[in-house]
């Protein structure tokens, strides 16, 4: 999904050109919780280097828009929307060795990064997933599959996938087996979703809505019937069904939305944490240390970033929830800050969910824990 960075940047673009009364999302966050930190997770959504950049320009014209930054310099990015090709091209130090190529056509999306040179990196998005290919003839490709449910959506039963080599399956816990020195064996990845929070007064002029498919897709140059469109309107569907028994659900299409929901729940005198980790790691075991933190009390709203062409964050309110800050310390000495959610009544979830598959417990039976990854924030009352 790293291409949709490239996708929005036409609507950010108008943004920046059309309105200057309105609050930045950053702006807004302060103005509504001017004691509340921003976590990384959330800053590293709004700070796009495009737009940072000294000597950036943006030009909205007939032909689309062009932003151009560090013109002239060595080493510059040019992106043009809606140029001649119908996409999204961008050219990142163009005409220099290892420059970085992107083109967002009719045909799907191409990435080439050192183009012409031994060891060069292409990324194709087509239907059977993401296959990403580092100039290794030897190496096959990684495939990034398409699951039907996320593991933090509690209607959804396990899947066999699921159950066999995914990451996912190593962050469900019991709560009673959470205190130092235990260990267990994690995967925290870095999120390779570069998709960025949309002003509000922008996002809701987009629709979001699984009647509008047709639309969306278009809006964003996206095939239907590719791995990009699938996504998506797994994500639409996702938010659009109930929550389940004693959950409030909601999804935020904007930083301001999701600022909205979490105080309306819990009052502005609020924490938004997020998992943070060193460096990515493989696979490996880690140790908790000591300085387990408990959060607030019993009421939190968690939000987990969903697959979308912009920041759209799947939150759900409930009072049965007990958050955590676990140090872990990994057998590579790698250090982490993982927040912990522990779910005190489970009754509600789908009885083949993947936890319970995993932990081989019924609903109900005990609280069941899990590790959020870095880009999921909880929220909880000071």
């Amino acid at each position: 999904m790293e291409i949709h960075l490239l996708r929005i940047f036409a609507l950010l673009a108008l943004a920046l050109v059309t309105s200057h009364a309105a609050l930045s999302p950053e702006e807004y966050w302060k103005s509504v919780l001017p004691k509340t930190p921003m976590p990384k997770s959330v800053s590293d959504l709004l700070h796009q280097e495009l737009i940072e950049e000294k000597g950036t320009s943006v030009n909205v014209g007939k032909g689309g828009v062009h932003v151009d930054a560090g013109k002239g310099k060595p080493g510059g990015t040019s992106v043009n929307v809606g140029g001649k090709g119908g996409g999204v091209d961008v050219h990142a130090g163009k005409g220099k060795p290892g420059g970085t190529s992107v083109n967002v056509g009719k045909g799907g999306v191409g990435v080439d990064t050192g183009k012409g040179k031994p060891g060069g990196t292409s990324v194709g998005v087509g239907k059977g997933g993401v296959s990403v290919h580092t100039g290794h003839k030897k190496k096959k490709p990684v495939v990034v599959k398409v699951n039907p449910g996320s593991p933090f959506n509690y209607v959804y039963a396990a899947t066999e996938d699921q159950l066999h080599d995914n990451p996912t399956v190593a962050l469900f816990f019991l709560e009673k087996n959470m205190h130092p020195g235990a260990e267990m064996n994690l995967h925290f990845t870095k999120s390779t979703e570069t998709a960025t929070f949309l002003p509000r007064h922008v996002s809701e002029s987009i629709p979001f809505s699984s009647k509008k498919m047709p639309e969306i897709l278009s809006r964003f140059s996206v095939k239907p019937g590719s791995t990009e469109a699938e996504l998506m309107e797994k994500t639409i569907k996702e938010c659009e069904e109930p929550g389940i028994r004693g959950e409030e659900k909601y999804c935020a299409t904007s930083l301001e939305s999701m600022v909205d929901f979490s105080t309306s729940k819990l009052g502005k005198d609020v924490r938004a944490i997020s998992t943070e980790v060193e460096k990515e790691t493989q696979f490996q075991k880690y140790t908790i240390a000591p300085g387990l933190k408990k959060m607030g009390g019993n009421k939190a709203v968690v939000c987990h970033k969903q697959s979308y062409a912009y920041a759209v964050f799947y939150c759900h309110s409930t009072e049965t929830t007990r958050a955590y800050v676990v140090p872990l310390k990994g057998a590579d000495g790698t250090k982490a800050k993982a927040v912990a959610i522990c779910h005190t009544d489970t009754s509600a979830w789908n009885p083949q969910h993947l936890a319970f598959k995993v932990l081989k417990v019924k609903p109900g039976s005990v609280p069941v824990c899990h590790f959020l990854p870095e880009d999921h924030i909880v929220w909880t009352q000071n």
